[in-house]
């Protein structure tokens, strides 16, 4: 039954399921009724005293009397009510039922709804003032009105969260939002808000930027540049948009530095870079000049003594049972301090001989905090003030006969390109389980010879080996998407079992096949990061390897841009253009500039190019040699050569088959 009950008349039930409270939500239902007066009825029941108790709708209730603590309502406001009477169900299922069933609003429908109110007349402040919001979320929630139309039906559709919806509404720009949804719609990976946000803002660099921060924001402005702050937006994740602008700003400011640091320290030069490391192509051609740490002075020796001293004396502290904990805080902090000191008084800089100052220079990075760091190390251009012995070691190519050719590629470069190999490698181990068993017990086996100058081919102990950079994932490389697909293939019912003992037995349950595929697999997974080069990235037992199995590298891996021409000089791309097209075709490019020519490379080596038959076929089966596995018999090269052709109808026609089909 309805019926109209004031205000004071209405009392908690103890039976209401409502047991926890959100004071944002509270105040944003108060605003509501405060605004549109009550929508819904409230459930009660009669209690004594002429009471009637709330079995669903307490925050109601609250709301309602919180206005009337405000005088915005008398406290014998009429509140429509739907009486239960003792026939009707159990009040707890009653309360349940109407909270339990509740469904917030989908994020794209409070946009369309906030949109039209405001093209009603009303100002987004009018909006978050009736609803108990703030100026910030209505705007937001505008902005998502404004999305693109695939975009904001996906969201509409429960296909993307909010997250990816608001990283889209990073750009302005519709048609880029929906480029970009067309993009990675078609991914085989789960696409981060993160991800998203730099694909809608390529092009752009964000306000925490090292060279953002070097430059400084008015700096920036003055000369020019502009600013892209949307409405998510904060200090550190603005777009700053004329990014040219910005590195022609920097790169002065950091000449500038060098300029002031080579007179500071009465060297020959500084040269300076926007990178926060020392690449390779920055140090070729330059000598490493030998420097020694300054000698320590009486007197911080005599410190150091004093340190000692107190060290042993707050650790004594420490170890001592009695010490009460206010003691062992202060010793604790003490002895960190302590620490501190002596390390800042050992790290001696290094003092180079006052005769090689004329020929010598450093190297000025740009640290991640936008701060300018001298490298502590110092170069020479003329190999002729080097004393007998000092000459450097030069990292070769390959690990044959042939003459040593000059590695050309940055260390991040080399890590990059041996952890794509790796992958390559492992999928090939894992869709084998033999040679996967027999490589497992031969290296378990082999651990006992105790050969600590040889380094480990696999992790095989357990542990999944990382790489030697954190978080790098190559995800658009076909061998690493197929070895994740592989993973996907396993059998993981076993993982059910409550315990350890109950996992085993449900794992030996599996069929051979089953458990066959989990042994390529584990074992593929250890695999360290190695390349094709003299060095620590050598692993000569991966090498042997890939070239017993016969690995096609060139069917696993394509050059393109962003992992290998953008990442190299422009001599190094000449020297692959003329590897497989000669001077004909080198000369085509020659007067290309870098970024044109990195495009240009892309295209060549994914056979996306007019030329010649044979010169496409060389191309497809061109990879770098550190990208090859030593040992491969030349006539190898040549039929992938001649196969490489076929090679994108083959990977066409293979979408059926799985990732250990396509690997044997």
């Amino acid at each position: 039954m309805i019926k109209t009950i004031p205000l004071n008349k209405l009392v908690q039930s103890p039976r209401n399921v409502r047991k926890h409270a959100d004071a944002k939500a509270d105040a944003q239902l108060k605003a509501s009724i405060a605004a549109n007066g009550l929508l819904q009825n409230l459930i009660v029941r009669p209690a004594a005293k002429g009471k009637f108790e709330v079995e669903a709708g307490e925050r109601r209730r609250r709301a309602l009397f919180s206005l009337a603590d405000d005088k915005a309502l008398p406290r014998t406001h009429p509140v429509t009510c739907l009486v239960l009477d003792d026939a009707d169900a159990d009040s707890i299922e009653t309360s349940l039922a109407e909270n339990f069933h509740r469904l917030a609003m989908n994020p794209a429908d409070e946009a369309q709804a906030f949109a039209s109110l405001i093209e009603a007349g009303a100002s987004s402040e009018d909006v978050a003032r009736r609803f108990g919001l703030t100026v910030r979320f209505v705007e937001g929630r505008l902005r998502l009105a404004n999305l693109a139309q695939p975009v904001f039906e996906a969201l509409a559709a429960g296909e993307i969260t909010l997250d990816i919806a608001k990283a889209y509404g990073a750009s302005s720009d519709q048609v880029i939002q929906a480029q970009v949804f067309e993009q990675v719609s078609s991914a085989y990976y789960a696409p981060t808000p993160d991800s998203i946000r730099r694909m809608v803002l390529n092009g752009t660099v964000r306000g925490n930027d090292p060279r953002a921060r070097l430059v400084g924001r008015d700096a920036y402005v003055e000369a020019g540049g502009r600013i892209e702050r949307e409405l998510f937006d904060d200090d550190d994740s603005e777009s700053w948009v004329d990014v040219a602008l910005l590195e022609d700003l920097a790169r002065a400011r950091m000449e500038e530095c060098a300029k002031a640091l080579a007179g500071e320290h009465e060297i020959a030069w500084v040269k300076p870079t926007l990178d926060n490391y020392v690449s390779h192509d920055l140090i070729d051609g330059l000598h490493r000049l030998p420097a020694e740490a300054a000698p320590l002075s009486e007197a911080e020796l005599a410190r150091l003594d004093e340190l000692d001293t107190s060290w042993d004396e707050h650790a004594a502290i420490l170890e001592s049972e009695d010490s009460d904990e206010d003691a062992v805080a202060a010793a604790e902090q003490s002895i960190e301090t302590i620490e501190r000191e002596c390390q800042e008084i050992r790290n001696r800089p290094l003092v180079l001989d006052p005769e090689l100052k004329p020929d010598a220079g450093m190297i000025l990075t740009l640290g991640r905090d936008g701060v300018p760091v001298l490298q502590p190390h110092f170069y020479t251009e003329n190999a002729a003030v080097l004393a007998p012995g000092d000459d450097p070691v030069e990292v070769v190519s390959g690990t044959g006969e042939e003459a040593p050719k000059r590695a050309t590629l940055s260390k991040r470069l080399v890590d990059e390109l041996a952890m794509q190999r790796r992958d390559v490698l492992a999928l090939h181990v894992a869709s084998d389980p033999a040679l996967a068993f027999d490589l497992m017990v031969f290296t378990l086996a082999d651990a006992d010879t105790l050969d600590w100058r040889a380094q480990s081919a696999t992790t095989l102990r357990g542990p999944v080996a990382a790489g030697p950079i954190i978080g790098f994932e190559a995800k658009d490389a076909p061998a690493s998407a197929a070895l994740a697909e592989f993973k996907g293939g396993l059998d993981e019912s076993w993982r059910a079992g409550e315990d350890v003992v109950e996992r085993f037995k449900a794992f030996r349950a599996l069929d051979d096949d089953a458990r066959a595929t989990w042994l390529g697999y584990v074992v593929g997974r250890t695999f360290e990061a190695s390349l094709n080069l003299a060095g620590e990235r050598a692993i000569a037992l991966h090498d042997h390897l890939g070239a017993s199995i016969g690995i096609d590298i060139a069917r696993w891996w394509r050059p393109n841009a962003a992992n290998y021409f953008d990442r190299v000089s422009k001599a190094v791309i000449l020297d692959a253009l003329s590897e497989v097209g000669g001077p004909d075709l080198v000369a085509r490019f020659a007067a290309s500039k870098k970024s044109e020519l990195a495009e240009s490379a892309e295209r060549v080596f994914s056979g996306n190019f007019i030329t010649d038959a044979a010169v496409r076929d060389a191309a497809l089966a061109w990879v770098p040699d550190a990208m090859r596995f030593a040992g491969q018999d030349a006539t190898v090269a040549d039929d992938e050569a001649n196969e490489a052709s076929d090679a994108s109808d083959d990977f066409a026609g293979e979408d059926d088959k799985s990732p250990r089909e396509m690997a044997a």
